[in-house]
């Protein structure tokens, strides 16, 4: 079966299209069979970043992984089991057909609480949480103490992950291994940032994720979307020197890759 990857969080501008094209490219790059699913019906970043990708090849006459993208099918009222919820029925198809060709499947999901969020969640080997570095993002996961800045409990989307993982467990299904990356880190180590640091490794302890560093604030992620790219194919599109952000942009996605400790997957970029 496929390794499914779930990139999530139900607040917006978090990073989750950029992280989940980045990871599948740096998969397909590596070798590995990839599919790709975008759950955000109405905006489909994701979608279209890979749509970008393959137009720009098409165009460049370039000849570079690209993840295997469907669209969620639409399925006639027979062909949904009786009681089941249409998304559902939805998903499950997708995934079907995508499992006999990829080695991995990376589902994003949208930036709001929804039924395809949930059922995604549940269906994740992966879950992969990209979350900006302050404490307005950090509610989602849990509460704070405004006075002491202790955590007080797990918040709203982290009782949908503690849901997810009940559902596994009654499945019979492995633990979902849950990584929150912390995506733009400022420079400097500012007194805000390791509050949130500090605050991230005392929740990670009590609801079981592991904290990695994701992407800084950088301008070559919002650029390389229109064309569909990442900055692992700058080199091979006609950039023969790398400036020093794009380097560092190139080593964050090479440790975010380690951190995620995918089965079979081998960092060599």
């Amino acid at each position: 079966m496929a390794h499914i990857i779930v990139v999530g969080n139900e607040k917006g501008g978090s990073g989750k299209s950029t992280t989940s094209m980045h990871v599948a490219t740096a998969l397909a790059r590596l070798g590995h069979r990839v599919g790709a699913l975008d759950l955000d019906l109405r905006q489909k970043s994701f979608g279209r970043y890979v749509e970008n990708r393959r137009a720009y090849l098409a165009r460049q006459g370039l000849d570079l992984p690209v993840p295997d993208y469907r669209d969620l099918p639409d399925l006639a009222p027979a062909q949904i089991p009786a009681g089941e919820n249409p998304y559902d029925a939805r998903l499950s198809a997708a995934v079907a057909a995508l499992e006999p060709t990829s080695d991995f499947i990376i589902i994003d999901c949208p930036g709001s609480h929804t039924r395809l969020s949930q059922v995604a969640h549940s269906l994740a080997d992966t879950l992969i949480t990209p979350l900006n570095d302050s404490f307005v993002d950090f509610d989602l996961l849990a509460r704070v103490d405004p006075e002491t800045g202790k955590v007080k409990g797990p918040s709203i989307y982290s009782e949908m992950v503690w849901n997810a993982r009940q559902l596994r467990a009654q499945a019979g299904l492995k633990p979902i291994d849950w990584i929150v990356l912390r995506n733009r880190l400022g420079a400097q180590a500012m007194h805000n940032k390791k509050k949130v640091g500090a605050a991230l490794e005392d929740l990670s302890r009590r609801i079981g994720f592991r904290v990695a560093p994701g992407f800084a604030e950088r301008v070559i992620f919002r650029e390389l979307f229109p064309r569909g790219l990442t900055v692992l194919d700058l080199r091979d599109t006609g950039v023969d020197v790398l400036n020093l952000s794009n380097v560092a942009a190139r080593q964050e996605v090479r440790d975010l890759m380690k951190a995620l400790k995918l089965p079979g997957v081998e960092v060599s970029f």
